[in-house]
């Protein structure tokens, strides 16, 4: 990894965001209207109150000695389950704004009904008088004043913080648009300057608050998913007592070596293993796997996953912000709250837009001024300028669109640590992965079988599984699971002994009509049969066969071990062993072919070995006998040759690998160090998950750059027409229409940012 690309190294997965601070920065990076302020919206009366800029959170955060690397501290546990009944992580919530905004539209929208009904100018173009009372002609006056104050004061108060703190942008320029039409008509009434321009003042913020009330939900539906994760988790558990007996308790109460019972469709309250029961468990929303996956004692479960028709008793491990669950809440939090290079731009862009905005405004308020004289068309004209080049949609491009990815990459099983890298992902284009534990199983397993005329591959395998039967060893275990797998009946065994350095012997019960020749061997009363390799063949001096010596000679050829049975003083049979590649292995390469990619492996197994798994799997180039120490060199002479490289391993000597990529990806159950090391987690050991890391990474740049095109592009033809260019053929911009343009464009951009849901990361 470059060496910008891990200045998150230093957090781990114990420092948890606060409760409350990473809404006030999630909801900057997702929520350009709220970017200065944080919006007290539980309060009835809407008193909003101004709260700290970015610079001014991040010099506070420093100074205090939890917050490294700008994380916020650890946050209470049960400070935050006050909010929320229980520990779910901390998540940003928008509803409050949203509704803020939808009741400020809809008493908006009812105040300028009479408004507009009484506007001379809409009654001489729609042809109708309205009726007459006592002070009828103050009604624009009276009620667009409370407009302006009911309904503007969030963009006049958040525009004055922008102002304020020096970071002018959207807001500002809203205030500066709805100040000037409201000044200027109220010197209109009172001191008879000219027509009054209140109808246009109502419409203008009904537009912006239906806009803003809008884009809330957007912001919401983004980061829903985030939301659904963090309700996994059920409010209470059923513990089991030291009798026997279960009673109900909070989540929050529960402490590791607790019991717990889940009942069949219940939520696990909390990581744990299952110590009685089977069942399938759901853990899709937590890995992506989108099949139940089994469950049996002795099997880990994960707090939040749904448990299927079986009863399991779990063995707590992790509660609170322990558990897995609140670490992906936590890794996807961090990651919308850093900002990717696109953001920087898309930032500095809408920052440049608001000078230009009042550059234009200037130009235009001259130019009429000097062409008709000063009076209400130049006002127009400057109001339709300010609020057509408000930078909303340039504001919105990015931020829905990683709100977005975020989320679904979590979803998908991938946890994103760092945004740059994230975004760098797209152009990758050699990827390379450790083959032990990540193209492999990191297990060896039985890939292939001889024997000799009279045996079946079957009678090899349940005579070799019946001796192996009291070995631990892990080619004891792989024999043992070929004939599980196989289905095979194994005979009884006894007298287990290990020959040191050579193999095994057991005494077999042989029934006559189970294996060939087991009669003539006196098999009724048991007899020795060895397993073991080529020493075992010396020290017993046996000679195997020629199909025996060409299978081994074959096997050692593709890096494979060769352990033979051997019965009566003959081999009778042979199997070759290998750590199994994965399934999802080849598919995941073939994909990364089609996307231009190249694949290399990294292993520090010999060069047959690494021959062999590479030819398999149709990898492009590889590097075997590395030493854990030299992989990063490895990766460091891949980026030499100009390759944007990815590393993805799993194990503790990956870490300097994953640290030297551009991008690291580690698998989800590789080690601690691993994991802190990497960009990305892959929650299940599954390639096809850094297929799907690379596609979601093009998808995602593609989708802003389609909403970044679209936001400036709106500005270079918007300003001109607001400024009136076009005025000598008769093609005027009023603000409202200006309004809707601009609230248009933003609504297109938060459409478009939803549509990045719809992609299919599969294929």
């Amino acid at each position: 990894m470059s060496d910008h690309s891990h200045e998150h190294d230093g957090h781990t997965e114990e420092h948890a965001p606060d409760s409350q601070e990473p809404d006030e920065r999630l909801t900057d990076r997702r929520c350009p209207c709220c970017r200065v302020c944080n919006l007290n919206v539980e309060d009835e009366t809407d008193d909003e109150r101004l709260e700290e800029t970015d610079a001014e959170y991040t010099a506070r955060h420093e100074a205090e000695p939890d917050a490294e690397d700008g994380h916020a501290p650890h946050h209470d546990h049960d400070a935050h389950a006050d909010d929320h009944d229980h520990d779910h992580g901390a998540h940003v919530d928008h509803s409050g704004h949203e509704e803020m905004f939808k009741r400020r539209f809809f008493v908006s929208f009812v105040l300028a009904i009479p408004v507009l009904a009484y506007s001379p100018m809409l009654q001489e173009w729609f042809g109708f008088t309205a009726p007459t009372f006592p002070g009828s002609v103050l009604v624009g006056p009276v009620l667009g004043t409370l407009v302006f104050l009911y309904g503007g004061i969030p963009f006049l108060r958040m525009g004055a913080a922008e102002a304020r703190k020096r970071e002018p942008g959207m807001m500002l320029l809203i205030s500066l648009a709805i100040t000037v039409a409201f000044v200027y008509s109220a010197a209109a009434v009172a001191f008879d300057i000219g027509e009054p321009f209140f109808w246009e003042l109502v419409t203008l913020v009904v537009i912006f608050l239906l806009g803003h009330w809008i884009e809330m939900r957007s912001v919401r539906r983004a980061s829903g998913a985030l939301d659904e994760l963090a309700e996994l988790m059920p409010d209470t558990a059923e513990r089991i007592t030291e009798s026997g007996d279960t009673e109900d308790v909070p989540v929050d109460e529960l402490a590791a070596d607790d019991l717990v019972l889940v009942r069949p469709g219940a939520n696990v309250p909390a990581d744990g293993i299952v110590e009685e029961g089977e069942s399938n468990v759901n853990e899709a929303m937590i890995t992506g796997e989108s099949r139940p996956v089994g469950k049996e004692p002795g099997d880990e479960v994960i707090g939040g996953t749904t448990n299927g028709d079986g009863s399991l008793r779990v063995r707590v491990t992790a509660t609170g912000d322990e558990t897995t669950l609140s670490g992906i809440v936590r890794l996807v939090e961090e990651a919308q709250q850093s900002k990717s290079r696109t953001q920087v731009l898309a930032d500095r862009a809408a920052g440049w837009l608001f000078y230009a905005a009042l550059g234009v405004a200037a130009l235009t308020a001259v130019a009429w001024t000097i062409a008709v004289g000063f009076g209400l068309p130049v006002v127009e004209r400057v109001v339709t300028v300010l609020v057509i080049a408000c930078p909303h949609a340039l504001g919105l491009a990015v931020p829905l669109v990683v709100a977005i990815n975020t989320t679904m990459a979590a979803n998908n099983g991938m946890l994103i640590r760092d945004r740059i890298a994230m975004e760098e992902a797209r152009n990758l284009d050699t990827i390379v992965f450790d083959k032990t534990g990540t193209l492999t199983k990191g297990e060896q397993g039985i890939v292939d079988v001889e024997t000799t005329t009279d045996w079946d591959e079957d009678d090899v395998l349940s005579l070799m599984a019946a001796v192996e039967s009291d070995s631990e060893h892990m080619i004891a275990e792989a024999i043992r699971d070929a004939a599980r797998e196989r289905e095979l009946d194994v005979p009884d065994a006894h007298g287990f002994e290990a020959l040191k350095g050579r193999g095994v012997r057991a005494t077999v019960e042989l029934e006559a009509a189970a294996l060939p020749d087991a009669e003539a061997s006196g098999g009724q009363d048991g007899e020795t049969v060895y397993v073991g390799g080529p020493n075992l063949l010396r020290h017993l001096d046996v000679d195997p066969s020629d199909e025996l010596k060409a299978f081994s000679d074959e096997a050692g050829e593709r890096g494979q071990g060769v352990v033979y049975l051997i019965r009566d003083g003959e081999a009778i049979g042979a199997v070759a062993l290998a750590d199994v590649i994965r399934e999802e292995s080849r598919e995941a390469i073939d994909a990364l072919h089609a996307m231009g990619v190249e694949v290399a492996m990294l292993t520090g197994d010999s060069e047959d070995v690494a021959r062999a798994v590479s030819e398999e799997l149709g990898i492009d180039t590889y590097f075997a006998e590395v030493l854990p120490d030299d992989k990063d060199k490895k990766i460091i002479e891949l980026q030499e040759q100009g390759n944007l490289v990815a590393m993805v391993g799993d194990g503790v000597n990956d870490a300097p690998a994953l640290t030297r990529s551009d991008v690291g990806i580690a698998i989800g159950s590789g080690t601690d160090v691993a994991v802190e090391a990497a960009d990305v987690v892959l929650v299940e050991n599954d390639p096809r998950d850094v297929v799907k890391l690379v596609r979601l990474s093009r998808k995602s740049y593609r989708k802003m750059q389609e909403n970044l095109v679209w936001a400036a592009g709106y500005n270079v033809f918007a300003l001109p027409l607001a400024a009136g260019v076009l005025a000598p053929i008769g093609i005027l911009l009023s603000p409202a229409v200006g309004a809707v343009l601009m609230s248009a464009s933003t609504v297109i951009v938060a459409i478009n940012a939803q549509f990045l849901k719809r992609a299919d990361l599969s294929g």
